[in-house]
């Protein structure tokens, strides 16, 4: 259940695991300090003016006269900071005035009540410095003013701005120094996708923390050596090309120059078919991912100029696709893929459908085609290189390359390719791209 609610991103997560501790921590000081500490104090303050109201009660209803009477009046404004005066014949209210924002009213009605047992009344909301307080004698109310602050403890509010304030600037700081930090993955994260893409991006320089600069200058080297091995490839399979090339040369020189019989038709053919085979071999290990320079262009209008091209008079290629699809990538090389895909459904299917899907960041190019299909243990063998499935196919033409090609140019665009059973009884093909 926590999982869903969690965020997913390394940089929420790193700020829930920063901030996270600073909130329970400051949660746990106010709690201590509300409960142990405020609490104590308030009420200790609530019972000493408690008392004192009470002492000046009965000193002023055993005053016999009017001068002993302010005397205790300025006894308790010299002595106690009381304001005292008195209301004769009037009685006090039926309910307690009290402020929504003191969260020590029962604590103050408490310790009245304990110390007066008589009637009384109590204004914690009209008076921002006071509180008032009427307490009801035989003849009349008396009214007590004492200060604020001497009846709650009245720090709390400054606590609590200075906590959260305290809270909310390491907050700040820590999501700063978490941004630069996580920025630098970012950049990490985003020069392997474009690697991964055929794109070098030769700006990309480590930054950030030690373990983020070791990550990011391993990957530099890994960048590297894979150049190298690319360009290795290439070098070895140009010398290849040659050295195959030439006796292939004299050897249909040779067989031009014998009597035309059933064995030099049989060689012929067999020289043929391995001109084919290395042919197909060496475009698809020199060029069929790499080929080309990354670029915008239109996906649907890419994908119907192969449909075009595969069947001009529309006969058996139907095209349903979007009227754009803006795509990043190496064109050159998806046409040839998708030229594959429509072109194997052609060889083994009277019609074939092309379609595309969006699935949240990706987009489907999806080939289905009526034709006899594949078994669905054999699916994944399609795929590699030289494999012909022809008891499954009516055809043997090519090489067992297609499929591989395929794969190899979606996977080198950050997408891949799935085989599954189709809704016009073949084979469905989809390549999914990240849009």
């Amino acid at each position: 259940m926590l999982k869903r609610f969690m965020p997913k991103s390394l940089y929420g997560r790193v700020a829930l695991i920063v901030i996270l501790p600073i909130f329970l921590m400051q949660s746990v000081i106010t709690y201590a300090f509300f409960d142990r500490h405020w609490d104590t104090v308030t009420a200790n303050q609530s019972a000493n003016i408690a008392g004192q109201i009470a002492l000046l009660t009965r000193l002023y209803e055993e005053a016999a006269t009017r001068a002993d009477r302010e005397r205790v009046e300025g006894i308790a404004l010299e002595d106690l900071d009381i304001s005292t005066r008195f209301e004769s014949g009037k009685p006090i209210p039926e309910r307690n005035k009290l402020s929504p924002f003191n969260l020590y009213n029962a604590t103050l009605d408490r310790q009245l009540e304990e110390e007066l047992k008589r009637p009384f009344w109590f204004d914690t909301k009209s008076w921002p410095a006071y509180v008032e307080i009427r307490v009801q004698t035989k003849d009349g109310a008396l009214v007590f003013l004492p200060f604020r602050d001497r009846v709650f403890a009245t720090t709390g509010p400054a606590f609590l701005f200075w906590l959260i304030g305290t809270s909310l600037l390491l907050g700040a700081i820590a999501i700063v120094f978490l941004r630069n930090q996580v920025r630098s993955i970012l950049r990490l994260a985003a020069a392997a996708e474009a690697f991964g893409r055929g794109r070098d991006m030769p700006q990309f320089k480590p930054s950030g923390a030690t373990e983020v600069r070791r990550a990011g200058r391993a990957f530099i080297a890994m960048r590297e050596r894979i150049k190298r091995h690319l360009d290795q490839r290439a070098t070895m399979l140009a010398g290849v090309s040659h050295d195959l090339r030439t006796p292939l040369t004299r050897m249909k020189l040779a067989l031009a120059l014998l009597p035309d019989s059933a064995d030099a038709q049989e060689l012929k053919s067999d020289v043929a078919e391995m001109e084919t085979m290395i042919n197909a071999y060496l475009e698809f290990a020199s060029d069929s991912a790499t080929s080309g320079e990354p670029e915008t262009f239109d996906l649907a209008e890419l994908a119907r100029e192969v449909a075009e091209d595969a069947d001009p008079d529309g006969a058996r290629v139907t095209v349903d696709l979007p009227q754009k699809i803006s795509f990043d990538g190496r064109r050159d090389a998806l046409k040839r893929a998708i030229a594959n895909l429509v072109g194997n459904g052609l060889k083994y299917a009277a019609r074939v459908a092309v379609t595309a899907e969006r699935m949240g960041p990706y987009v489907s190019i999806i080939v289905d085609d009526d034709g006899p299909g594949i078994p669905e243990d054999k699916r994944s063998d399609v795929f590699k290189p030289f494999f012909r499935l022809d008891e499954a196919r009516r055809s043997n033409e090519g090489v067992g390359l297609g499929l591989s090609v395929v794969r190899d140019v979606a996977r080198s665009h950050g997408g891949d390719v799935t085989l599954a059973a189709s809704p016009a009884g073949g084979l469905r093909a989809v390549m999914k791209l990240p849009a």
